[in-house]
């Protein structure tokens, strides 16, 4: 007979859990294992809310495995080591991201982008290499294999930094790779949530022109004397849109929903590039006579592996880039998910875990 969740590990840990597709979450007693020889054990201090966190608590894709603890955003400080550990010690500021495990061997695993082996081991809703379900950061701990713990740069405020490890590594991952970095370009972000408020910075950061493209007129103010962007486009509307075409060089497209791809690619110049980011729960339409008549390119990318997530956050630290949050509470993320639902977050929700989490 299978053990339950709390007996299953000998390290108790507590945290907040999804028992079915409604997707509210309670308090969670389950376990954790022992700190192996490779181990790192890390009390967690924070841990970001992600778009993903509210699909999988819903059951949104299809795949959850409940009791669900969500959380790959994670800050914290280390609090045991095994004696195989090179990298961290106790008492170390260290970050977890959305994998823990992978095969090591495979092509993508040997190129530093664990994200795509198939056998990634994802930080929560995965089965882990010995068979039992993978818990994430909303919780007290957690215990992770040391080549998947990240340093987390000391110049980085752990609560604002958390974001960075999913929304910033998404943005900066496939501006690196597609080359969407070189100054004076002209870059459009749309969508200003958690990952398109972030694409703005990196994109400052990189010397490129910004553009916020959204369907909100009411965020042009924020985009432009809060983030930093040098333009804003309202999508709804015809005659700006028209104004716009063909003036941009690349499109990160962050929305979540489904939504027209027509209009960006029209934004694009010709061998303009578009890279999709947003989940949506449906798939989306390519019209296919833009990206011929205009050589354009229409891409996609997922989080980065480990390698690259230590060079973004030491980008950040070293250009000065944090998310902007709102600090919750562990009781008040119930709350936290239904405005997230409703895109009302400016523009990343951080729970506050160690002092907020109690038994």
């Amino acid at each position: 007979m299978a053990k339950s969740p709390e007996e299953e590990h000998p390290q108790k840990a507590f945290g907040w859990a999804a028992r079915d597709s409604s997707g509210v979450l309670s308090p969670f007693h389950f376990s954790r294992r022992e700190n192996g020889e490779e181990d790192v054990t890390i009390k967690i201090l924070y841990c970001g809310v992600c778009h993903s966190d509210l699909h999988i608590v819903k059951n949104d894709w299809g795949f959850t495995r409940f009791p669900v603890v969500p959380g790959h955003e994670i800050v914290g400080v280390v609090t045991k080591t095994g004696k195989n550990v090179k990298k961290f010690k106790v008492g170390d500021r260290v970050g977890v991201g959305v994998l823990v495990g992978s095969c090591k061997k495979c092509d993508s695993c040997q190129q530093d982008l664990e994200n795509y082996c198939p056998q990634v081991i994802f930080t929560y809703n995965s089965l882990y290499h010995d068979g039992t379900i993978t818990y994430g950061g909303y919780s007290d701990a957690v215990v992770v294999e040391e080549c998947y713990v990240l340093r987390f740069p000391d110049n980085l405020p752990p609560d604002a930094g958390a974001p960075l490890l999913c929304a910033g590594i998404t943005v900066y991952s496939p501006m690196k790779y597609y080359g969407m970095t070189e100054p004076g370009k002209h870059l459009g972000v749309a969508g200003l949530g958690g990952l398109g408020h972030v694409a703005v910075k990196f994109g400052k950061a990189f010397g490129l022109r910004v553009t916020v493209i959204s369907t909100s007129p009411k965020k042009e103010d924020e985009a432009i004397n809060r983030l930093g962007a040098d333009a804003f486009l309202v999508s709804s509307d015809p005659a700006k849109m028209k104004v716009a075409m063909g003036t941009m060089d690349y499109i990160i497209d962050t929305v979540s929903a489904v939504h027209a791809l027509a209009p960006l690619l029209g934004l694009l110049k010709l061998n303009g590039k578009l890279v999709t980011l947003g989940l949506p729960d449906k798939p989306l339409e390519l019209p296919i006579f833009p990206l011929v008549l205009g050589r354009k390119l229409v891409g996609g990318s997922d989080v980065g592996g480990m390698k690259e997530t230590q060079e973004m956050l030491d980008f950040c630290a070293e250009h000065g880039i944090t998310a902007d949050i709102e600090l919750i509470r562990m009781e008040n993320v119930n709350m936290a998910m239904e405005r997230l639902a409703k895109s009302d977050v400016r523009y990343r929700f951080v729970i506050d875990v160690a002092n907020s989490l109690s038994q």
